[in-house]
């Protein structure tokens, strides 16, 4: 399709890892709140909602460390590798029956892998296109689409073998995929990955290595101080430790834009840029935060509240996360040709953020009817799940491949990798928020929660369209 062959290596790399970490999402809620007696462990459904969302936040608020690994220390290849090197361990740990031990130990590796590799992978797609190549958006949308061949089978074999044999058999079918990603990533990779990805773009001086060495131990240490402190004061809950994450994940993009708005790397028209991407940002933070309740909120849904049985076949309440990738693969296509056809006149980024938020927000209005209409106590037709899914994907079209893209177009120099890493703290932030919310999701509560969630989307979008101009100056010349 005119795309450079690398464009293939990336999107099978990412492709293994999204069937690992998609095919552990499509079980682990449930595996968190089914009683022990049925292979779970024994979780009520808050706190269960809440691990899973704050979950989430962790893996894309590492997405950080990542970048920063990958610009000073290792290069984008070299981080990518031992990333997936992690997750591959942390779905071994998972897939051992050793219990809360279990999911805790393999969140802190699967965190760590995922935010060494994900933003890496992405920004090396980037530097596969010059900076005015208008291909770019295009390679995008194929590099989303691929990958999202992965999540599409996961959520339909890893659920299988959970309910044919346990949840542990499901999560060894995710360790087998990374590995698999990694034998395909180190083979592929030494011919078709960018040769300048193999260094770090901003190495880090021998004069810098001491106050960062500093910084680290005083962050770990006021980490441990502030964990002892709560533990001092019997606060050291499930739920205060997610509320102190919570802050670390709203606080951490915060601190961010003001470095790099302040640094002296930092060029004036990429300091335009930066300040350009900041109401970006917090419409995609909008968006993840409907768009990530797919595992959450509607899965929980889909469980007990959707018709499963119909006799010939029997749906499991996991397969519904296959919906996501499904309606990507079959728009992706459609977006690409049309970001193509298009060309100079294709919408610029602002307003299809804004139209995105429009789709997402539609999505939770939608949900709305079959509650009002048969109440919570009563199974409904899973085609509601289903045009919900098609509906916010519409969204995701719209602005996840569309933000990688304008994301590596207003990345400073310096900040690359970085950038990208702000990205995916928008979806951690997007999570954090959703640990504290997806609580008022009850059956008493599920008309109101759907509206207010649907119409804070559509409103900010109302917002967005009314300053994109401005937005745009400030863009110089990036669309």
């Amino acid at each position: 399709m005119g795309h450079p062959r690398g464009l293939l290596t990336l999107s099978m790399t990412e492709f293994w890892e999204r069937f690992s970490y998609y095919g552990m999402r499509a079980i682990l809620i449930y595996y968190m709140y089914y009683a022990v007696e049925k292979g779970g462990l024994g979780f009520d459904q808050p706190t269960a909602l809440s691990i899973m969302s704050i979950y989430g936040s962790l893996v894309y608020l590492s997405a950080t460390i990542g970048g920063f690994i990958s610009d000073r220390l290792l290069g984008s290849r070299r981080t990518v590798f031992w990333g997936g090197v992690l997750i591959m361990l942390g779905h071994i740990v998972l897939s051992l029956p050793i219990g809360a031990t279990g999911l805790f130990g393999s969140i802190v590796l699967i965190v760590l892998g995922t935010g060494l590799l994900k933003p890496n992978v992405s920004e090396m797609v980037g530097s596969l296109y010059p900076g005015d190549d208008l291909r770019r958006d295009s390679g995008f949308s194929i590099f989303v689409m691929g990958i999202n061949f992965g999540s599409l089978i996961a959520p339909i074999f890893v659920p299988w073998m959970a309910d044919k044999v346990n949840f542990h058999a499901g999560f060894s079918l995710a360790a087998i995929g990374m590995f698999v990603g990694l034998i395909f990533y180190v083979i592929d990779g030494r011919k078709y990955i960018n040769p300048a990805d193999n260094t770090a773009p901003d190495p880090l001086k021998p004069e810098d290595v001491r106050p960062l060495v500093i910084r680290v131990v005083v962050a770990i240490a006021a980490v441990g101080v502030i964990l002892l402190a709560m533990a001092g004061f019997n606060a050291l809950t499930i739920a205060n430790v997610i509320s102190l994450i919570t802050l670390i994940a709203i606080g951490l993009p915060i601190w961010y834009f003001v470095l790099m708005i302040r640094s002296k790397k930092v060029t004036k028209t990429e300091r335009s840029r930066v300040i350009a991407y900041i109401p970006l940002f917090l419409a995609a933070m909008i968006f993840w935060a409907i768009e990530e309740q797919g595992s959450v909120v509607l899965a929980l849904f889909a469980a007990q509240q959707t018709k499963l049985d119909f006799g010939f076949f029997k749906i499991l309440p996991g397969n519904f996360q296959t919906l996501n990738p499904l309606f990507i693969l079959l728009y992706g296509p459609l977006f690409a040709w049309l970001w193509m056809k298009l060309g100079k006149r294709q919408p610029t980024s602002p307003k299809k953020f804004y139209l995105g938020l429009i789709f997402a927000g539609a999505s939770y209005l939608w949900m709305v009817i079959p509650v009002m209409l048969f109440g919570s106590s009563t199974k409904v037709s899973p085609l509601w799940l289903v045009m919900s899914w098609a509906i916010v994907e519409i969204g995701e079209m719209l602005i996840s491949p569309v933000g990688l893209s304008v994301t590596t177009k207003l990345a400073p120099k310096a900040y690359s990798s970085q950038m990208m890493s702000m990205w995916f703290l928008a979806d951690a932030s997007a999570q954090a928020v959703n640990a504290q919310i997806v609580r008022f999701y009850t059956p008493n509560h599920e008309v109101a929660y759907f509206a207010i969630v649907g119409l804070v989307s559509v409103g900010f979008a109302v917002v967005l369209a009314f300053f994109t101009p401005r937005i745009e100056k400030l863009m110089q010349g990036v669309n």
